[in-house]
């Protein structure tokens, strides 16, 4: 007895396993295997599976290309697009610095004549700047503004033409040099530009995986494809230069491969959140295997560089006609000083490196302050999205604008610039602005850890000549006229910038911008409070550099309704003593920003008017209440199985849809599928007009149902469904369109156009 009890048990386990796993021919077409793949590649008799004959290299490439795609063939198109991307920016950064050096020779080199060093200063930013809207826009249209905006509704699933083909690669890289070549009289940066080259980089790199692999084109796997290439393309610009203006690696710093600071993980999380509302986990890895391959590829170039420079250096005789980087514009660079770029020799170094060493970095009172600096960083950048919006439909009303942006590009990139230049020659305005430091020296000055201040009452004693604080510092104005003056000029300067037509980016600008309000506020509140909130006790001074770290994460952060802006500053500086107030004022201004304005992105999908679904800002009960009934499309053309020639025809007269539904019949309009636009136009093409003169026919009369294939309806809604619902619907499945049944009978529909 007890041995037919096991017997059962035993028996009952295995029925109860192969329960587990159903249906194996479905399991294995889902693992990627076929029937060839169980003889091996050669098989039996000469055959491939032991069924078509094959050569023995057709066989053995067959093999070799399964055991190399056995982990997946995501991981080598990934690991391809990291290196590719970190090596263009690479070379980028590269040509970029050089003709920054080149530049500022020519500046050095001229001496005191007023005229030809505004004509130095003028000149070469316009030439660049119309080259380079000239260049990208005669190869393509697209290749001008950010191109953010447009790749944030292609991975909403609307399809827009060209926008990704790599013929605009080249066009984009040349375009993008050239303007960040112009430096920080035209302030512009790299972000926006580099995400839509690695986006068409991944698109391109996705049809080479199709041919590889011999499957089908699939959106499902271009959308992955994309999806990492954001990340790499935000991962790389933070773990370079700003704007490739300086050297990659400073001469002081000690040769360490992993010195080279890359900021993988806030780059990663600010693509999520600026480039997609609704995120799949399972795309997590993509983007940070991508972005991490990106990472070690950039540092190998870097140090690799690096050396090269050394052995350049030390072939060099003294008296070497090479311009020498230590003066840019009459502005010694500083040896290391106590800033948050002082490299140290550690082993990992950030991009703006922090020196803090206090044990209270911020006293608890402070919060307050960083609160206040929240609430003006968020009014300041609901002030700038107003502003930037209203600035790009006025150029495009304006009818002088209109016709040069339509007809001459390049002349209206050149006027622009022009006028840019022109408010930021030092000897003129551009030193009340310190418009003589570059775009990361900005970044450097304003997260000094000092007090300006103090600096400034006690210059004579403890400073060294050739600060970069000292450009701040103007005889006719106080550190706090200048901070103000710039801010002020900034204001309208950057908002006027981004109405050129030529490749650019507007993140890092809103950055140093944000930097400059916290500079100002910290500096103001270290005046007002000198020994520090407590007047007795030991000292506790204020820190303006920690205001400076919350305000460029707050204003940036509202700016393109992110909070990952908070995280990426503290990684960049690699000091986290400031974290909480940072996250505080990130917070606060994200609330402002978002309740009264959209981002900065999304007002260019406005402007653009690209058919993108806006978020949903009303957050109000009844919101919730609205239903699909009230707001849908109730004159749908439908047509019944039964229909022929002549109510085909009718449909597709009156309307232009892509898709046109199908019901049983006229009396029964129960849905039952839809039909393409393409399929009836080849019906009609396949059967003869019934009222034509008689002749050679084409095809016997037939019915919808006979002759076209229906393709049954995969999702419905029904007119009780909420807005709320079918907006996440849309967003979740990339919809175009979908139909309302009531009891299975076709009722309306509801397309992008009813949902916003």
């Amino acid at each position: 007895l007890r041995g037919d009890k096991e017997e059962e048990e035993e028996e009952r386990v295995l029925v109860s396993e192969h329960s587990w796993r159903p249906c194996p021919t479905a399991r294995r077409r889902v693992r990627g295997e076929t029937p060839a793949q169980k003889g091996g590649f050669w098989g039996r008799g000469g055959f491939l599976g032991g069924q078509h004959p094959v050569s023995p290299l057709a066989g053995c490439l067959e093999w070799v290309k399964r055991q190399l795609f056995r982990v997946g063939e995501d991981w080598y198109f990934l690991f391809i697009l990291g290196v590719l991307m970190a090596t263009i920016s690479f070379a980028m950064d590269i040509i970029i610095a050089r003709l920054h050096s080149a530049h500022t020779w020519l500046y050095r080199e001229i001496g005191d004549i007023g005229v030809l060093k505004y004509l130095s200063w003028t000149l070469f930013p316009m030439a660049l700047a119309a080259f380079s809207t000239g260049f990208s826009q005669s190869i393509t249209p697209h290749s001008g503004g950010s191109g953010i905006p447009e790749l944030k509704t292609i991975l909403m699933g609307v399809v827009l033409e060209d926008y990704l083909a790599i013929q605009n690669f080249g066009a984009k890289v040349v375009g993008l040099t050239c303007t960040l070549t112009c430096g920080s009289t035209v302030f512009l940066g790299k972000v926006g530009p580099y995400v839509h080259l690695s986006a068409m980089a991944a698109a391109y790199l996705g049809k080479m995986r199709t041919k590889v692999t011999g499957e089908y084109e699939n959106k499902f796997k271009q959308h992955e494809m994309l999806v990492a290439a954001q990340a790499v393309g935000v991962a790389t610009v933070f773990g370079a230069p700003i704007s490739g203006e300086d050297p990659l690696i400073p001469p002081w710093t000690p040769l360490n491969l992993a010195l080279i600071p890359f900021p993988v993980f806030p780059g990663v999380l600010f693509s999520i959140e600026v480039m997609s509302p609704h995120f799949a986990v399972r795309d997590y890895w993509r983007g940070f295997f991508a972005a991490t391959c990106g990472a070690f590829m950039f540092r190998l170039l870097a140090v690799f560089n690096s050396e090269q420079g050394k052995a350049g250096r030390a072939g060099c005789a003294p008296s070497s006609p090479l311009p020498s980087l230590r003066d840019v514009f009459g502005v010694l660079t500083p040896k290391p000083t106590p800033s948050f770029l002082s490299p140290l020799p550690e082993t990992i170094a950030a991009v703006f490196k922090s020196d803090l060493k206090i044990d209270f970095p911020f006293d608890l009172l402070e919060t307050f302050f960083f609160l206040v600096l929240g609430i003006i960083c968020g009014t300041v950048a609901c002030a700038y999205l107003f502003c930037q919006r209203w600035m790009m439909v006025a150029v495009k009303k304006n009818r002088l604008t209109a016709k040069l942006l339509a007809t001459d590009k390049p002349v209206y990139t050149v006027l622009v610039v022009l006028l840019l230049a022109s408010i930021t020659f030092p000897p003129g305005l551009g030193q009340l602005m310190a418009s003589r430091l570059t775009m990361k020296e900005h970044l450097i000055s304003l997260f000094d850890n000092r007090t300006w201040g103090v600096l400034a009452a006690n210059a004579s004693g403890v400073a060294e000549p050739g600060e970069l604080w000292q450009e701040w510092d103007h005889p006719s104005a106080t550190i706090y006229g200048t901070l103000t003056f710039f801010l002020l000029m900034k204001f309208w300067m950057l908002i006027l910038a981004t109405t050129l037509p030529l490749p650019a980016g507007y993140f890092m600008p809103i950055f140093i911008y944000g930097a400059a309000i916290g500079r100002l506020t910290g500096e103001v509140v270290a005046l007002l409070f000198p020994r520090g909130l407590h007047s007795e006790g030991p000292l506790r001074p204020i820190i303006p550099a920690g205001y400076a770290l919350a305000g460029a994460a707050a204003f940036s952060g509202s700016v393109t309704h992110s909070v990952s802006t908070a995280l990426l500053v503290c990684e960049a500086t690699g000091h986290l003593g400031h974290i909480l107030p940072t996250v505080l004022a990130v917070l606060v201004a994200n609330a402002i920003s978002q309740k009264n304005q959209p981002s900065f992105y999304d007002a260019g999908i406005i402007v653009k008017k690209l058919p993108y679904l806006p978020p949903i800002r009303s957050r109000h009960i009844a919101s919730y209440r609205v239903v699909v009934e009230e707001f849908m499309e109730r004159r749908v053309v439908a047509l019944a199985k039964g229909d022929g020639f002549q109510e085909v025809l009718a449909a597709l007269d009156a309307s232009a849809d892509a898709e046109y539904p199908v019901v049983e019949s006229t009396g029964s309009p129960t849905l039952v599928g839809t039909v393409s636009r393409s399929q009836l136009v080849t019906f009609l093409q396949s059967h003869e007009h019934p009222q034509a003169p008689q002749g050679e026919k084409l095809a016997a009369m037939g019915t919808l149902g006979d002759d076209c294939a229906i393709e049954p309806i995969m999702l419905q809604v029904s007119p009780w469904t909420s807005l709320h619902q079918a907006y996440h619907l849309f967003q979740l499945l990339k919809l175009q369109r979908v139909f309302v049944t009531r009891s299975g009978e076709l009722v309306g529909a509801v397309s992008r156009a009813e949902v916003r």
